[in-house]
């Protein structure tokens, strides 16, 4: 396995291009599922397992990779499918992950190959599955159907993770937010993403819509942005504070999405927050390269409601500016 995957670094030119490289895998049987390769670090054979007492039952124990301890998840048990046999478990091959900040071990069947995919030819879910599977996206790769997984929605079910904005920052930052009528654009193809952002815009009293993927995000931005130049609706500058991107996303991801707010004369000046799982330095270069003004990683609420705070205190203090 040493050689199946390249280093991230030679795959960034992908990223702001609306590309991506997804890890085919088998989990049981002969359906793929797919991983972006962003969050794989690496492919073993599972190495011995420790059980954790207590732990939740997707987690079947941890293990040391190369002095590192992390836990190790089955993928079929956390999907509802027939888990993997102990006495299998050496047979068996693990994806080491990163992201939302964590490294963690998925157990799966085998692994398939990687395959170069536009965003655009992964699509959503069905709309009645979207909030109840664990799917991000569907696709094909040589006319096989590929089931992309919510890792990330697996990850916070495991682990139990908070999405709340801590009582201290919502009580000291309540005058600037709530009744001010402030409205958040959002797109994220991650269920348990989009009820994380829906938490903590309504704990701060702030009205928003939250869409799947960065294509639905820009055609809403431009459909508004129409009806302000009609005089039907408000300039947006006053109708939208800020666009929160996820990068992950079928048929457009979040690089592309800003990078087309950033060439719309009408959208250009939109303040744009990155907010991703996605780990690694490269982010912050490509934040900057795409002109997006933010990124921050995932699950970090506080952090977020931060510089929702920060951004509104420079509004306003625009718009209270002599001469303004």
């Amino acid at each position: 396995m040493a050689n199946f995957l390249k280093g991230v670094d030679q795959r960034t030119s992908l990223a702001g291009m609306n590309r991506m490289e997804l890890l085919l895998f088998t989990i049981r049987g002969k359906q793929l599922f797919g991983i972006n390769v962003f969050k794989v670090r690496e492919v073993i054979r599972t190495p011995a397992i420790s059980p954790v007492p207590k732990s939740d039952p997707r987690i079947v124990g941890v293990s040391d990779i190369r002095g590192q301890t992390m836990p190790m998840i089955d993928l079929a048990k956390a999907l509802d499918l027939p888990a993997i046999d102990p006495e299998k478990y050496a047979e068996s091959l693990t994806i080491v992950t990163e992201f939302n900040s964590s490294i963690q071990g998925f157990l799966v069947e085998n692994v398939d190959r990687i395959v170069h995919l536009r965003w655009e030819d992964i699509l959503p879910p069905p709309e009645t599955l979207q909030n109840v599977n664990y799917l991000t996206g569907i696709t094909r790769a040589q006319e096989q159907l590929v089931e992309i997984v919510d890792v990330e929605k697996v990850l916070v079910e495991v682990s139990g993770s908070k999405s709340d904005v801590s009582e201290d920052f919502i009580r000291q930052n309540l005058s600037k937010t709530q009744g001010k009528n402030y409205f958040i654009l959002c797109a994220d193809d991650s269920a348990v993403a989009r009820n994380q952002l829906k938490t903590i815009l309504d704990s701060m009293g702030i009205a928003s819509k939250i869409v799947n993927n960065g294509k639905r995000a820009l055609e809403m931005l431009q459909k508004w942005a129409q009806e302000a130049e009609q005089g039907m609706g408000p300039p947006l500058s006053e109708r939208v504070l800020m666009v929160i991107s996820d990068i992950e996303m079928p048929e457009m991801d979040g690089y592309t999405l800003t990078s087309s707010i950033r060439k719309d004369e009408r959208l250009k000046s939109m303040y744009v927050v990155l907010n991703s799982s996605l780990s690694g330095g490269f982010n912050d270069k490509l934040t900057e390269k795409v002109g997006a003004n933010v990124f921050i990683s995932k699950w970090h609420s506080d952090q977020l409601a931060r510089v929702i705070v920060s951004r509104i205190e420079q509004v306003t203090a625009t718009l209270s500016a002599p001469g303004v």
